[in-house]
């Protein structure tokens, strides 16, 4: 499962300049940092009752919660067939089920079934001949109680057969940020009255939205075969798990396909799609390899899934597990509730990752795409093939998924895109830890969703990698070997991954697993060195909170630099306060502490300017090269720094140019004129678009100077970002073309155009560009009226209040009743706008503020002054 809000990151990316985090702070003397005090000790130890209350709690520490133990099997679903069919008006699935089980280990005279929602007309005991037995049962709208007509020992298998309707829409309103809605079965514009969408049904399961739409033990630890049986309008197209076993035309014009599903899988992977799809084919050692798109994106499916059967290869020889299924296909759709789901043998992408035109395909990164797809497809090994007894091991599922995508950026696209991977997702735990640490393996939850956050998958990813460095390549592989062939069509828990590699490598690894899986938080590192007598002289000091988090056990690797030749030590940081001292024949020109960025910490390595500008001069990677420039940001002035800032703008790699185009911004050294001649170039010649779209930026940074014939001419770019950074740019330096000009782009449905359009009506436009927002507030995306709703609010400041009524319902009804969290709350920052010029408003937000039911943005709302 991706972040629901990963479509808004991706189309946020296209619509801005693309700024890589900083994540480990170099440069900064000693004097100048300043740490709170920390408990310090050299062991992690349990806190005295006392101290813990007199101490200050941390604002990421969570309320305890409940124990959240694995579900008890008491039965064992065997095998489910639906036969269903859909009622288009009124958004219902008109199904049969036929399930087949056996008790666990104790005799069962009762079968309990998760189905939610549901009208209930029969439930039948099947014999051998297919004939049914009326059975009793009782049900009340979550579970269906069945009683047998006797007591079946764990030998015996029965088959129950139920016939229902499952109305979705009546179901009470569930979700959370991972999954923003649960009830399972999704119908989108259902009577075709919406021109801008298809009609479509799908369905999402995890975590239990399965038993929204057909009667089952919604647990992770169930394994089932399963045969859908699909009837639907002639014309349209099905998508199940598993293979198209049959299709036959029915009497009364309608199809009915049968998938089947031969190996067993989890209920939360049952999936099914429904639509006017173009199938785009391809193929992987003989195996069908689909693509389902809209037909207008039919041929750019490749383009976008293309690499899926090279993915397919490079993964199944490196797991050395052969990809287990009969069949892979992706299907994009519309309106999805998450940013996309593994299912089993078809996974599933909300349509804004995976559907581009061909002039948006220039912008499409591997981050904004091929990402997501390789890590749906690792899925189908890790959370499929081998999946999650429970949702508190849920990083089993995610981290390795998470983790594909360094994997693939590295195999395909080298070590400097891994990298820019390795530091992207290093961020977002970091952002995240701020305010939330907890294990990645949490017995522990409020809500099962809770598990799906940046610990589950970017933190977990980060693990892997310092498990991967840590025991050696050939010894990772060997281990997730032999943990899938182990493991194979079951569940997993931790102990059973840390059997795997302990087993593999010979070495007891309950260390390495204890500190990152069972224990919160991470590593805080000051880091400071000097040469005394031939002699490096590291100092480390662990400066983490270690009352609620551990000392930790780091295996590290230190690079000391003469001419160009690096030296490489390895050492093992075991307590809080540690000194190393390393050998070398002279002073280095350089100390790299962790020089190839594994450690998944926050590190603050003091180093001189000499060092980072030597550092960004010989720097192996893309990493190093990006820490050497932001600590050399502040010195940008000095004409050593500038000319190394201008030197980096030809690096290969596209991500260290924008680095240092970024180190440039608002520059005002003695090589200004070559600095701008260098932007401008850039913006006007460079390759990349990202990279054009990022000199454009810089330039705007040079306030009272006239670059408005880059922008103009950036406003027919081939990249919708290079273009969409022209209108930002112009937004700020319009000229008294820039209307005209902008007049020709304001039909547009590229996000990143439409979001720069509105930032510069937000604070340029005039009464006449009220009705623009009124239109493109409807039909926008999701990701575009966060900011959209905003500039509208500016907008209307400027215009006079007896014309603001249908802009404010407008915001008003979004902020109420969206079904996006950040929708909702860009409309209410737009509302904000007017409070002062509108006072009678306060009463309008706070009735919102009260009225919402999700406690975050209800905080959001708060700091909103």
């Amino acid at each position: 499962m991706k972040y629901p809000l990963l479509g808004t990151v991706v189309l946020v990316l296209m619509c801005t300049v693309y700024a890589p985090a900083q994540v480990v702070k170099s440069s900064r003397p000693a004097s100048s940092v300043s740490h709170p005090a920390r408990k310090k000790v050299t062991e992690p130890v349990a806190a005295p009752a006392s101290v813990a209350a007199s101490a200050a709690v941390p604002n990421w520490l969570p309320s305890t919660n409940p124990v959240q133990p694995s579900a008890t099997i008491l039965s064992d679903l065997i095998d489910t067939k639906l036969d269903v069919r859909f009622d288009w008006p009124k958004q219902w699935l008109l199904g049969v089920a036929t399930l087949t089980v056996r008790p666990h280990f104790y005799p069962q005279s009762q079968l309990v079934l998760d189905a939610k929602g549901f009208d209930v007309k029969s439930v039948e005991l099947v014999n051998a001949s297919r004939k049914g037995k009326d059975l009793k049962f009782s049900y009340d709208k979550k579970k269906l109680t069945i009683s047998l007509d006797r007591l079946y020992q764990r030998t015996e298998q029965y088959q129950i057969r139920i016939q229902y309707v499952a109305k979705p829409n009546e179901l009470p309103k569930g979700g959370s940020e991972a999954i923003t809605d649960a009830k399972g079965l999704y119908f989108i514009n259902p009577l075709g009255t919406d021109k801008t969408k298809p009609r479509q049904v799908w369905t999402q399961g995890e975590t239990e939205g399965s038993s929204c739409w057909f009667p089952t033990i919604d647990r992770p630890n169930q394994r089932m075969t399963q045969e859908i049986s699909l009837t639907v309008e002639s014309g349209q197209k099905t998508l199940s798990n598993g293979l198209l076993v049959s299709s036959r035309r029915n009497p009364d014009g309608t199809r009915t396909d049968l998938w089947k599903l031969s190996q067993a899988h989890a209920p939360y992977l049952a999936m099914l799609a429904v639509g006017d799809f173009a199938v785009v084919s391809d193929t992987w050692r003989g195996k069908p390899v689909d693509y389902y798109v809209d037909p207008a994106f039919q041929y750019t499916a490749k383009r976008v899934f293309g690499n899926t059967p090279e993915m397919l290869e490079f993964f199944s020889k490196k797991l050395a597990v052969d990809y287990p299924w009969d069949k892979y296909a992706q299907v994009a759709v519309h309106d999805f509730v998450s940013g996309a789901m593994e299912n089993t043998t078809a996974s599933t992408f909300q349509q804004q990752l995976v559907q581009f035109t061909p002039r948006e395909l220039a912008d499409v990164t591997y981050a904004a795409s091929e990402s997501v797809i390789a890590h749906e497809l690792f899925h189908q090994w890790f959370g499929d093939y081998v999946t999650t007894e429970s949702w508190s091991n849920l990083p089993l599922n995610e981290s390795f998924a998470d983790y594909s995508e360094l994997l693939w950026a590295e195999h395909k696209y080298g070590a400097d895109a891994a990298a820019l991977v390795q530091q992207t997702k290093l961020r977002n735990y970091l952002d995240e830890a701020q305010t939330k640490r907890e294990p990645l393996i949490r017995y522990r939850y409020a809500e099962r969703e809770d598990m799906f956050d940046r610990h589950s998958y970017d933190k977990g990813g980060r693990v892997l990698h310092m498990l991967r460095n840590y025991v050696g390549e050939e010894a990772f592989y060997a281990s997730l070997t032999r943990y899938l062939t182990h493991n194979k069509l079951s569940t997993t828990e931790l102990a059973k991954l840390r059997i795997a590699f302990e087993e593999t490598t010979g070495e007891d690894l309950m260390w390495f697993f204890d500190q990152w899986f069972l224990q919160r938080g991470h590593p805080e590192l000051r880091v400071t060195h000097s040469y005394e007598n031939s002699q490096v002289v590291v100092h480390v000091q662990q400066v983490q909170d270690t009352l609620y988090q551990p000392v930790y056990r780091l295996p590290v690797t230190v690079a000391t630099w003469n001419g160009n030749q690096p030296t490489e030590h390895r050492i093992m940081i075991t307590k809080a306060d540690q000194t190393f001292r390393l050998a070398v024949n002279q002073r280095p020109n350089l100390v790299k502490f962790d020089d190839e960025g594994i450690l998944l910490a926050d590190i603050d390595e003091t180093q001189s300017q000499e060092e980072l500008l030597y550092q960004l001069s010989h720097a192996r990677g893309y990493l190093q090269k990006y820490q050497a420039i932001q600590g050399l940001r502040a010195k940008s002035s000095d004409l050593l720094v500038s000319s190394a800032f201008r030197g980096a703008l030809n690096d290969p790699f596209w991500a260290t140019r924008v680095a240092a185009l970024d180190g440039l911004r608002r520059y005002r050294g003695a090589e200004g004129n070559a600095v701008r001649k260098d932007l401008q170039r850039i913006a006007m010649n460079e390759k990349n678009g990202t990279v054009r779209a990022t000199a454009i930026s810089v330039l705007s940074s040079f306030l009272n100077e006239d670059y408005s014939e880059v922008y103009s001419s950036a406003l027919k770019d081939s990249s919708y970002l290079v273009a969409s950074a022209a209108v930002n740019a112009l937004a700020h330096a319009p000229t008294p073309a820039t209307r005209t000009q902008l007049a020709a782009l304001q039909n547009t449905n590229n996000p990143a155009l439409l979001t720069a359009l509105s930032n510069y009506y937000g604070l340029n436009g005039t009464l006449d560009d009220y009705q623009w927002f009124l239109q493109r507030s409807k039909d926008a995306p999701a990701e575009v009226l966060y900011v959209m709703l905003e500039n509208f609010g500016i907008l209307m400041q400027r215009i006079p209040p007896i014309e603001r009524e249908k802009g404010i319902q407008r915001l008003e009804a979004l902020a109420r009743t969206h079904p996006q969290l950040y929708v909702r709350l860009g409309a209410y920052k737009g509302l904000h706008e007017l409070i002062a010029s509108m006072p009678t408003l306060k009463a309008t937000l706070q009735d919102i503020r009260n009225k919402e039911k999700d406690g975050n943005l209800r905080a959001m709302y708060s700091l909103i002054q």
